[in-house]
């Protein structure tokens, strides 16, 4: 069912880097892109797959990894990515790519999670060193990273304890390495219903 794909679908950061991501699922991911919508149907966004341990080990030197959690640094050697998915856009003057990219993102974690991998979506990067080590054309602009792998932590949703408090929605991690992320409930999410159904 839908909703335990997307119950599912975490944003993982520490994976089995023993386990591979095959080349032919990235790439059956990225063809779930072709069925998603698009903005004036243009399909801006194009892809660079990888799961070349040396070039990932490159990939991942240009990415930032979990703001709030101040006191980690990123997924440790034997913990990293073992695949990526580069999201690149070829239209950079086309404002609504950007919903594209959400749209598309999020359909290639949820395939991800229906073959047992995980990912986390990326916008922390080095933009101008990841497009150099990519060898990308001038007018080509990275937009997210999906890194992918074998998920070996616990991501557990639990209520934003306090909806007015901005500090309440940052996710964090208890001394085993549990990773908590506060989700905000339905009360609070839909602000008001219209129907004609009798109650």
């Amino acid at each position: 069912m839908l909703h335990d794909l997307a119950q599912r679908s975490r944003s993982y950061r520490r994976f089995d880097q023993s386990v591979p991501v095959p080349v032919a699922d990235l790439q059956d991911m990225v063809a779930l892109t072709r069925l998603c919508p698009s903005a004036g149907n243009k399909q801006p966004l194009r892809f660079v797959l990888c799961n070349d341990p040396a070039e990932n080990a490159r990939i991942y030197a240009c990415l930032k990894w979990a703001a709030y959690l101040t006191d980690w640094d990123g997924p440790q050697p034997g913990e990293r990515p073992g695949a990526y998915i580069v999201m690149v856009n070829t239209a950079p003057s086309w404002d609504f790519a950007k919903y594209d990219l959400g749209i598309m993102a999020q359909t290639m974690l949820l395939g991800a999670t229906e073959k047992g991998f995980g990912g986390c979506i990326l916008a922390s990067i080095d933009r101008l060193r990841l497009h150099e080590v990519l060898g990308l054309e001038k007018e080509q602009e990275i937009c997210l990273v999906l890194a992918l792998g074998k998920p070996v932590e616990e991501v557990r949703i639990v209520p934003v304890a306090d909806s007015a408090d901005p500090k309440a929605i940052r996710y964090y991690r208890d001394s085993q390495g549990v990773h908590y992320v506060p989700k905000l409930d339905m009360d609070t999410l839909i602000l008001r219903t219209h129907t004609h159904e009798k109650k």
